[in-house]
């Protein structure tokens, strides 16, 4: 079968560690099922992957994606949700394509617990934006962030997939919704998802309940200077820089909650998945692509101008 899938690392130049072409068709354990893929999407992920972050090369060939959406042995559309239990990590758990061939391939084989039903009313390319950066965002706010309790929301870095799932999420659920970038093109398009877009470091017109950080050290005292009393803090990557200053004198005086937030659950995804169903949110799509060019669509991730989630049709 067809896949996208990482044949080297390269830490500098990414794409030239990928490749296209015939893969073995997916091992199926037992309590696992095949999976005709009909979209996916493309994350950073894939290209930390083609860099060697998390990819050892004992493990490559190894095919590339986290997220898909296509149909079971049954005839049912489904999600795949990305989570692998997976006693020897660390997490505890691996995604698809760290240890686990990924989803960017005509087939997949998934834990049959792994099966989200697809509602009738989300398209198969609005489910593939949906089980890593819009299920990241989706558990950053609602659960680690606690959004019911909150009445506004900051967002550092938006254009990303979590960060722009997460602009929209916060607009969708009637939050004041604020988000930084550098790209006066992006602030434009953060005003059109109904959120008010700000300068890196600029000044908000008020302190805010919950911030999502996914940038890092450019941005962090940013974020701390920006917490309402009481705020939480929640982190799900650092994407430029992991080290950071933290003023813990400012953590305890403004009793400040700073919270690391990673993935979330079937149920969760189940959730969402009503959410863009009842038609309260719709992914945001930066481009589509044919699984013929698949190339072009990682050009394009890996060219810093995406808004929202790269999506990739599969014939079916």
């Amino acid at each position: 079968m067809r896949a996208a899938y990482a044949f080297s690392q390269d830490p500098d130049r990414p794409l030239r560690a990928l490749d296209v072409g015939d893969q073995p068709e997916p091992t199926v354990p037992d309590g696992w099922v095949l999976v005709d893929v009909r979209a996916s999407s493309l994350n950073h992920h894939d290209l930390w992957s083609l860099r060697g972050v998390g990819l050892p090369p004992d493990r490559l060939p190894m095919i590339l994606g986290c997220d898909a959406a296509g149909v079971d042995p049954d005839g049912n559309e489904v999600v795949v949700f990305p989570v692998v239990e997976d006693k020897a990590d660390p997490r505890g758990y691996s995604l698809f394509s760290e240890r686990h061939p990924g989803t960017i391939a005509e087939r997949i084989a998934a834990p049959r617990e792994n099966l989200v039903p697809k509602p009738a009313g989300v398209s198969f390319a609005e489910a593939a934006c949906l089980p890593t950066a819009w299920l990241t965002a989706y558990h950053m706010l609602v659960t680690r962030g606690r959004a019911a309790e909150a009445s506004s929301v900051l967002v550092q870095g938006a254009g990303g997939g979590v960060a722009t799932a997460a602009v929209a999420l916060g607009v969708a659920l009637g939050k004041r919704v604020y988000a930084t970038s550098r790209d006066e093109s992006k602030r434009e398009r953060i005003a059109a998802l109904g959120a008010t877009p700000v300068e890196p470091g600029g000044r908000l017109p008020e302190r805010v309940d919950v911030v999502i950080e996914s940038v890092g050290e450019p941005t962090f005292a940013h974020s701390m200077k920006c917490a309402a009393p009481g705020a939480r803090i929640v982190v799900c990557g650092a994407t430029a820089g992991h080290r950071t200053e933290v003023d813990l004198r400012r953590v305890f005086a403004m009793q400040l909650e700073i919270l690391g937030s990673s993935m979330g659950t079937p149920e969760e995804l189940a959730a969402l998945l009503g959410l863009v169903d009842a038609g309260t949110v719709r992914p945001v799509i930066d481009t589509t692509f044919g699984f013929g060019d698949l190339r072009p669509a990682f050009e394009r991730l890996d060219s810093g101008e995406v808004f929202g989630k790269v999506v990739i049709y599969h014939l079916a």
